[in-house]
């Protein structure tokens, strides 16, 4: 497995030292003139189809085809199919990709702000005038060891929206239960994510969130409220230790 690895990436990169070598002779034969193509829409095509399919999912042919443009066109333009998968990642945070915690700030209590987030989370991915699914939660979670890289990056776009998430979470809970929280709502948010890509309708998703709800309230979560701020996660709210309060 090893030695394929090894062939694979060798093979890899003699074709990029191929394709340089085209392209220098294409520009050359071209007077040095720079290909004509518009950058932005084909940045916004890639994204569409990034998103669809996933990075692995989409191959250089797929892009130049979509794109219309020609391999090389794609490598001194973005100068890798990662360069543009990156720019595609931008492109989709600016448009779409912005997580969007003021809903959370309405609520009253935990329970309700947690609601606003993964319901605006389901009509997010589910919305019919984009793909399914979020590229962001869903991108990059399963790829060659030669993509460690493009991985890390997306990592760190996940971990950025779960400290927003947390920071949303302040006025309800204490420091750390506000990032414990946050990572257990990331990780549902994927699953939701995950779950609109496999045609998971609306319904289906808001029951999910139901659950995770209801989850929370089970374990006294409900009485978070920004009044009323639990100092640990596994204690219950005031009136709850040492028993049902005494009449």
């Amino acid at each position: 497995m090893l030695f394929s690895d090894r062939y694979s990436t060798q093979l890899t990169s003699r074709v990029k030292r191929c394709l340089v070598i085209i392209m220098e002779r294409d520009l050359k034969s071209r007077g040095g003139r720079p290909w004509s193509f518009d950058r932005e829409k084909a940045v916004e095509t890639a994204m569409r189809l990034f998103w669809r399919h996933g990075y692995e999912g989409v191959s250089i042919g797929d892009l130049t085809k979509e794109i219309g443009i020609a391999p090389p066109s794609i490598y001194a333009a973005f100068g890798s199919k990662a360069g543009l998968y990156k720019e595609a990642l931008d492109r989709y945070e600016e448009k779409f990709g912005s997580l969007d915690v003021e809903p959370m700030k309405t609520g009253a209590s935990l329970a309700e702000a947690v609601r606003a987030l993964l319901e605006g989370a389901a009509r997010a991915v589910t919305d019919p005038d984009r793909e399914r699914g979020c590229m962001i939660s869903s991108g990059m979670t399963e790829c060659h060891f030669d993509h460690a890289a493009l991985a890390r990056e997306a990592t760190s776009r996940r971990d950025a929206m779960r400290e927003q998430i947390a920071e949303a979470l302040a006025p309800f809970a204490s420091k750390t239960d506000a990032r414990r929280l946050a990572r257990y709502l990331s990780a549902v948010m994927q699953g939701i994510s995950i779950q609109a890509r496999d045609r998971a309708t609306r319904a289906e998703l808001q029951e999910i969130i139901e659950e995770t709800v209801a989850g929370l309230k089970a374990r006294g979560f409900e009485e978070w409220s920004r009044t009323g701020v639990s100092t640990s996660r596994s204690s219950p709210p005031p009136h709850k230790r040492g028993g049902p309060k005494q009449p």
